[in-house]
C-alpha cells in the first residue's frame, strides 16, 4: 500500500547561516510544501543502512523505457518507426513490447518520471524522455544523455502569473520578486508539480517569500480558483495560458525542453550489448535526423568537361550540397560512337532552399530536373558517439 504525505520545508538563502537565530533569519526563508509518494511495499528497491540499495537485478535483456501515453508516446514510436525501429506490441494491454531489428532488448511502456526513476534503480537501461522529466527526476551521475535534440516534444517549463489584477503590470521576474504583496505571512503561492525545479528556480532568483504546492494537471485553473497566485507548469505554443488570461513573464523561462535519449552509465559501461544497442540507435536516429527536410536534386548538363560544369556549379550560392555536387558523364550513342556530351549534377538542398535550387540550375543550363526527399544521411561517425565514448572515458 502506498503512503501519501505532505511535507513543509523551509530552505534558507546561501547567504544565511543554518544556525542563524529565528528572529535573524525568519524574514528570509523560502517556505516549499509538496506531497511525497512512498515507495508501495511491493517494491523491488530495497534499503541498506537507511540508503537505497541501487544494484540492478541480473538480467540478459538489454530495457528500453518509452513514454506509455500522450502525444510524448505517438511522436516517439514514430520517430523509431522512420528509423526502421518499428516497436511490435502483441498486446496493447501489454507494458512490455519489442524491436524486431535489435535483437535482445526489451521496450517497456513506463510513465516518463519512472522511467528516469527506474534508470537511476538499473530496472533500465536506455529511455526517451523528456529534458524536463530528467532534471525533475533524475539528479543522479549515474544518468547520461546520448542524444540531446530528437525534435520533438518541444515545450519549456515556465512560470506564468495572471494577466489582471495585482499582476496587470508585472511583466518580469525581478518585478515580481519586488511586490510589496510578498511577506513571511503572506508569500506568493506557486502551484506545480516540478517540485524540485520550481523552488530551485525561485531561490536562485531571489524569490525571499515563497510557498509551494503540488497539483496534477488544469493548473491554469489553480490562479482563477484562488488557491494560488502563479503557476509553474510546461508550456508549448502558450495558447492554454492566454485563455486562462495567464502569461509568462520575462526571466521566467526555467527550462527550454524536447525529448532525449538517456542511458544508464554503469548500463553503458557493465551490461553486455547495451553499448552496440545505443550505438545502432544513436547511429539510426542521427541518420533520420539529418535528412529531414532535405531533398536530392539530380540535374543534366551539357559541358566539354567534369571539372568546367563542377566550377559553373559551384559559382551559385545554393548548389554547394552537403559537401559539393557529384558530377558523373551521361554516356549516350552517337553516330556509333559512344560519347559524353552531358554530365548529371546531384546535389542535396534544405527544404527551403529547393525552388532557389532549381532555378539557379536552370540559369547554369541544368535540365530534366528531379526532386526526391531524403530518408537518411549517414555520416562518416556521428559526433554524438564519439562524445559519449568520451564521457564514458573509453
Amino acid at each position: 500500500m502506498s503512503v501519501l504525505r505532505t511535507v513543509f520545508l523551509q530552505t534558507l538563502p546561501a547567504s544565511i547561516s543554518p544556525f542563524s537565530t529565528p528572529s535573524s533569519s525568519a524574514g528570509n526563508c523560502v517556505s516549499v510544501k509538496f506531497s511525497v509518494s512512498c515507495c508501495s511495499a511491493a517494491s523491488p528497491v530495497t534499503l541498506v543502512n537507511g540508503n537505497v540499495d541501487k544494484k540492478p537485478l541480473e538480467r540478459n535483456e538489454v530495457r528500453l523505457g518509452l513514454p506509455s501515453k500522450g502525444r510524448m508516446a505517438t511522436d516517439t514510436l514514430d520517430l523509431l518507426k522512420d528509423c526502421q525501429l518499428s516497436v511490435r506490441q502483441v498486446n496493447p494491454r501489454q507494458y512490455v513490447a519489442e524491436i524486431p531489428q535489435l535483437s535482445n532488448l526489451e521496450v517497456w511502456f513506463q510513465r516518463p518520471k519512472d522511467i528516469v526513476r527506474k534508470l537511476v534503480s538499473g530496472d533500465l537501461d536506455l529511455g526517451i524522455v523528456g529534458l524536463d522529466t530528467i532534471n525533475e527526476y533524475g539528479q543522479n551521475e549515474d544518468l547520461i544523455i546520448v542524444h540531446d535534440a530528437l525534435e520533438y516534444g518541444d515545450c519549456r517549463l515556465s512560470l506564468a502569473i495572471p494577466n489582471y489584477g495585482i499582476f496587470e503590470n508585472v511583466n518580469s521576474l525581478k518585478e515580481l520578486a519586488q511586490m510589496p504583496q510578498w511577506t513571511t505571512e503572506r508569500p506568493l503561492r506557486v502551484a506545480t508539480g516540478f517540485t524540485y525545479l520550481g523552488p530551485k528556480f525561485m531561490k536562485e532568483n531571489g524569490m525571499r517569500y515563497v510557498t509551494f504546492s503540488t497539483a496534477d494537471g488544469a493548473l491554469e485553473a489553480a490562479p482563477a480558483m484562488g488557491i494560488a497566485d502563479a503557476i509553474v507548469d510546461l508550456v508549448s505554443s502558450g495558447t492554454t495560458l492566454r485563455e486562462n488570461n495567464l502569461k509568462e513573464i520575462k526571466g521566467g523561462v526555467i527550462l527550454e525542453s524536447q525529448a532525449v535519449l538517456v542511458a544508464s552509465r554503469r548500463s553503458l559501461v557493465q551490461r553486455k550489448g547495451v553499448l552496440d544497442i545505443t550505438h545502432e540507435m544513436l547511429e539510426r536516429l542521427e541518420a533520420r535526423l539529418m535528412a529531414v527536410g532535405q531533398f536530392t536534386v539530380t540535374a543534366n548538363m551539357r559541358g566539354s568537361s567534369a571539372d568546367e560544369v563542377a566550377e559553373r556549379v559551384l559559382g551559385q550560392p545554393s548548389l554547394s550540397g552537403l559537401q559539393g555536387p557529384t558530377v558523373s558523364p551521361v554516356f549516350c550513342k552517337r553516330d556509333g560512337r559512344v560519347v559524353a556530351d552531358y554530365y548529371a549534377i546531384v546535389i542535396c538542398v534544405p527544404k527551403k532552399a529547393l525552388y532557389k535550387s532549381v532555378q539557379q540550375l536552370r540559369v547554369i543550363g541544368g535540365s530534366g530536373v528531379l526532386v526526391s526527399p531524403l530518408t537518411y544521411i549517414f555520416d562518416e561517425e556521428t559526433p554524438r558517439w564519439r562524445q559519449l565514448l568520451s564521457n564514458l572515458g573509453l
